[in-house]
């Protein structure tokens, strides 16, 4: 956190904190979310000129509720960062939009840096830990990034009792279709009902 900081590199969660979704692993609520703050776009804007960021990157939950799943307040909100902050380089963490490749180039259209989305949990847990999602579909918006030239991203979590094999089947899954990146990280219960862990990675693995 203090190395974060002190590069000014920050992360924002937008569009509230209510998620439509219920992915058994993760510590955000689900439910119905509010609707959005129509000042958050200018406290972001706000503070990352305060702080003079040189990096960011904007989250959100999924938002299945909007009309657009979010892409255009995505859109909305890197152009008011670019606009405020010019030297800023924007990475978006998405979620997957349904599948509606359509939204991906909304939100490119804006020049976002890194263009990422996560697979989050190998192919044979997806359905039980990711209910709302389907492992193609997120394949599917990862490939549309690309083919639109964006350097594109991807993040897996590990520790669900998945097998070698299928780490290295989701790695090269995510390859096939020009994942640029990929960030691997040790799974963490958030909260009791979560999911157990049954594997502690080294650093070395």
């Amino acid at each position: 956190r203090v190395q974060c900081y002190s590069e000014k590199r920050i992360t924002f969660l937008i569009m509230g904190d209510i998620c439509t979704r219920n992915c058994l692993y993760c510590g955000v609520s689900s439910g119905h979310p509010a609707s959005i703050d129509p000042d958050e776009i200018n406290h972001i804007s706000g503070l990352v000129k305060e702080l003079q960021s040189t990096y960011l990157v904007i989250t959100s939950v999924t938002r299945d509720d909007l009309p657009d799943y979010g892409a255009g307040y995505f859109s909305s909100v890197v152009k008011a960062i670019k606009q405020c902050q010019p030297s800023c380089k924007v990475e978006v963490l998405v979620p997957d939009f349904m599948g509606k490749t359509g939204l991906v180039k909304k939100v490119l259209e804006a020049g976002p840096y890194v263009f990422s989305h996560n697979i989050e949990v190998v192919k044979s847990l997806f359905s039980h830990l990711r209910p709302g999602g389907e492992y193609s579909r997120s394949l599917v918006i990862l490939a549309a990034a690309k083919k639109m030239n964006a350097f594109t991203k991807s993040g897996l979590m590990l520790g669900f009792g998945e097998t070698t094999d299928q780490i290295y089947a989701t790695c090269r899954d995510l390859r096939d279709v020009g994942v640029d990146a990929l960030t691997l990280g040790q799974y963490l219960p958030p909260g009791k009902g979560t999911p157990p862990v049954y594997k502690y990675y080294s650093p070395a693995e």
